[in-house]
């Protein structure tokens, strides 16, 4: 039996690990207070509306009331905070007392949930917002924009603390400076999410990410939870459109403009009129769409939608490396661009003209056969032949990168002719969507790891076939490694442009036109037949 002197000790080691483990857990009445204070701070609530968000965010955390001795009771609503922390350490706080008091799964998927639901209770409604934004864009388009996407970014529908994570670097190429990141956005999936979400029921309801009813849904099992999104109205060629910013943003300002329909996507002239219209909107935005067909188009088909913002893609610096004329259309310029991809830029003041060339090179193309460059229109009935256009603002013109796309597929190329190769899969075996074909390369979050793995391989002299996480990229290394003298000063840096390489022979396999001597030469023949 432990004597008294002895249980008096383990009595004091308990109650100091006990109140060690308290301590750890965040006061409710605390983090509440700051979570309104930086929604004050941030302009996203008013001060009258304090008390209203203290209550809501109390019923989020099911606390029927606050202690007497309460800061926010002493401080009329809120214990006023001047610098709160980031938003993302707030809500890390929000989510150890979530799980500590049995209110969510620690799951990444139940944590996403609930720190959405905590920000939608401290984000305006979608009335205030679009107020606010209208008011601004009479005033001048950019301000509206700026204001639009701090909100986004201060409400936490932008994770910044997560999108900090991507990596990205430039690879300098023939073609010019090409983007590449690695996307870490995106958080992996739980193990346990991914069987609770087998076992889920989808309502349908949202059809899809793009619906109009993604804003304020709670999101479940099978569904992201949207109760920060916040959507800006828009009316393209008499159509009803909205804007928002994309959650996981690629490139600064990264807006996605949807239709108020969920139907599918179709090139075609409206497309073209709906692009100039918008930038006529937006005269600091690029404006773009993705190819209308499956493999080249992309990953949300079924719902008609843009994706554009205020950067510069590498595409947008590419340089003629043929101009011609077309008869009908005398005051728009037209060219080749030096681009791994197949690329026609038209450039005009004249809108109407320029809907009207594009809308004639595309029934050209999409009715287009040249069998010596394997350029079949359609087989067995099944259409190949699109386009995905980009439109951009440049001085007094209009520019319009029209990119020729197949998506023809053969018993040795099921994945697609006019797609990576199959000795590129290793790095990049997605679809070539928008934002790549414009130069920018957005690659899995695997390869942060493999590469991680591959780093310390190469420094150690290590076998890459003997090891499984990394095996697949052994032809590639083996075809680079033993051009450089590796050490550990260098090797983040081989290790990126050797990737890079990579990507722009990715974009290189997406070009219907090869940009060799013999592809040139095909590509001018179908200029020659438009002409």
């Amino acid at each position: 039996m432990r004597n008294l002197e002895d249980m008096k000790k383990s009595d004091n080691i308990m109650s100091s690990d006990a109140k060690e483990g308290t301590e750890n857990i965040p006061d409710i009445d605390k983090v509440i207070s700051e979570l309104v204070n930086y929604a004050s701070e941030n302009e996203l609530i008013e001060a009258d509306d304090k008390i209203f968000i203290v209550n809501r965010l109390l019923d989020i955390f099911e606390k029927n009331g606050l202690a007497e001795d309460s800061e926010i009771i002493k401080n009329s609503g809120v214990q006023e905070l001047n610098n709160t922390r980031p938003i993302a350490d707030i809500l890390s706080d929000c989510l150890k007392i979530a799980v500590d008091n049995g209110l969510i799964e620690d799951t990444q998927l139940n944590r996403d949930l609930f720190d959405t639901k905590v920000m939608g209770a401290v984000t305006p409604m979608p009335s205030v917002v679009r107020k606010h934004f209208k008011e601004l864009y009479n005033n001048n388009p950019k301000l509206a924009t700026d204001y639009f996407y701090e909100l986004n970014k201060a409400c936490n529908y932008i994770r910044c603390d997560r999108i900090e994570k991507d990596q990205k670097w430039k690879y300098n190429s023939e073609y010019g400076i090409i983007d590449i990141t690695i996307n870490l956005s995106k958080p992996e999936k739980d193990p346990k999410d991914i069987i609770k979400q087998g076992k889920f029921a989808a309502s349908g309801y949202p059809k899809c990410l793009l619906c109009k009813e993604n804003e304020g849904y709670a999101g479940n099992l099978s569904h992201p939870a949207r109760q920060n999104l916040r959507v800006i109205p828009l009316e393209l060629s008499g159509e009803k459109y909205y804007m928002q910013y994309s959650p996981y943003v690629y490139y600064n300002e990264h807006c996605i403009v949807f239709n108020d329909k969920h139907i599918p996507m179709k090139i075609n002239k409206s497309t073209f009129k709906k692009l100039i219209e918008f930038t006529d909107m937006f005269p600091h935005y690029t404006l773009g769409s993705n190819a209308d067909l499956p493999i080249v188009g992309g990953s949300i088909l079924s719902h008609d939608h843009f994706q554009g913002g205020a950067y510069e893609f590498p595409m947008a610096r590419a340089e003629y490396v043929y101009t011609f004329k077309l008869d009908r259309f005398s005051d728009v310029n037209a060219g080749i661009l030096n681009w791994p991809m197949s690329v026609i830029r038209l450039s005009s003041n004249n809108k109407d003209s320029l809907v009207n060339t594009c809308d004639y090179i595309l029934d050209k193309w999409k009715n287009y056969t040249d069998e010596k460059a394997f350029i079949y229109c359609n087989t067995d009935g099944e259409q190949h032949n699109t386009i995905t256009p980009i439109c951009r603002q440049k001085g007094d013109n209009y520019e319009m990168d029209l990119v020729l796309r197949n998506n023809i597929t053969t018993n040795e190329c099921p994945w697609g002719v006019y797609h990576p190769s199959a000795n590129l899969h290793h790095i990049k075996k997605e679809n070539i969507g928008l934002i790549e074909v414009m130069g920018m390369a957005i690659l899995p979050a695997r390869l942060d790891k493999e590469m991680g793995i591959l780093k310390n391989a190469l420094l150690n002299n290590e076998d890459v076939r003997l090891i499984s996480e990394i095996e697949k990229h052994a032809q590639w290394v083996d075809s680079w490694k033993d051009n450089y003298n590796i050490s550990k000063d260098n090797i983040d840096e081989i290790i990126r442009l050797e990737i890079g390489k990579v990507f722009v022979q990715v974009l290189e396999c997406a070009g219907v036109y090869k940009t060799d001597d013999n592809g040139r030469e095909a590509f001018v023949r179908f200029i020659k037949y438009c002409q």
